[in-house]
């Protein structure tokens, strides 16, 4: 428990470093210099990423770091166990990136703008337009040149089995004609979900080699939705698939 408060009151008070640099970074988008904008948000946001998971204790673990390209666009495509996945890909992946997030998170006081700085898309899974809108959105900003993250489970499964994808959620690659980066994530719900508070967790982090464009583009969307989610579960011991209702 002491590990956990100690924990959110450094959280808290490095957000007042956070504000200081989304003015920063705001006056550098109003200006049009979105991609000095996009390396500056990558730089800061690496740097509280490894804090973040440094002041969690937890081992950190990386394997396919060559996989990585060496600039984007591309579509970031990981299963989701915790909330710690969002710092553990962003400080992992050194790619200016956005997240097709829920919209609730776009409404946290600053958590929010920076989000918005970042170029991040609010999907709301009761309004079926809105999140056509936002994928749109997404898609755009692929096309634009920045990487974006999607977890296509739809929600954290808050344990180490992956849950099934949601159907179409890797249309986005295909839309905006980008390669798939596939990462399997490994023991972060041990962080946090397992038991509700911070712990020390051993995490495993693989990067998959890249899905390129021509290969995306000739598979049909189910059969691109099948092969990515059995190679992310196959780095995960091929456990079970959980379904959603």
């Amino acid at each position: 428990m002491l590990r956990t408060i100690y924990w959110v009151i450094d959280f808290l008070m490095y957000l007042l470093y956070i504000i200081l640099m989304v003015k920063r970074a705001e006056s550098l988008e109003k200006n049009g210099k979105i991609q000095i904008k996009r390396e500056f948000t990558q730089k800061i946001g690496q740097r509280w990423s490894t804090r973040i998971l440094n002041k969690s204790g937890s081992s950190i673990h990386v394997n396919g770091i060559e996989n990585i390209p060496a600039e984007g666009p591309v579509l970031i495509v990981s299963n989701h166990q915790s909330y710690f996945d969002i710092p553990l890909l962003v400080g992992t992946i050194p790619l200016p990136m956005g997240f097709v997030a829920k919209k609730e998170l776009g409404k946290i006081p600053v958590i929010s703008r920076w989000m918005k700085l970042i170029e991040c898309s609010f999907i709301d899974r009761k309004d079926l337009r809105q999140s056509l809108k936002a994928m749109q959105q997404a898609q755009k900003t692929l096309k634009s040149g920045q990487s974006m993250v999607i977890f296509p489970e739809g929600t954290r499964s808050k344990r180490k089995e992956i849950s099934a994808f949601k159907p179409g959620s890797l249309k986005l690659a295909q839309k905006a004609q980008v390669p798939i980066l596939p990462v399997a994530i490994q023991g972060s719900c041990d962080i946090f979900e397992t038991n509700n508070r911070i712990r020390p967790a051993k995490v495993e982090v693989k990067i998959l080699p890249l899905v390129h464009v021509n290969q995306i583009m000739e598979s049909s969307t189910s059969k691109l939705l099948s092969d990515v989610f059995e190679s992310i579960n196959k780095e995960l011991g091929g456990s079970k698939l959980l379904t959603i209702d």
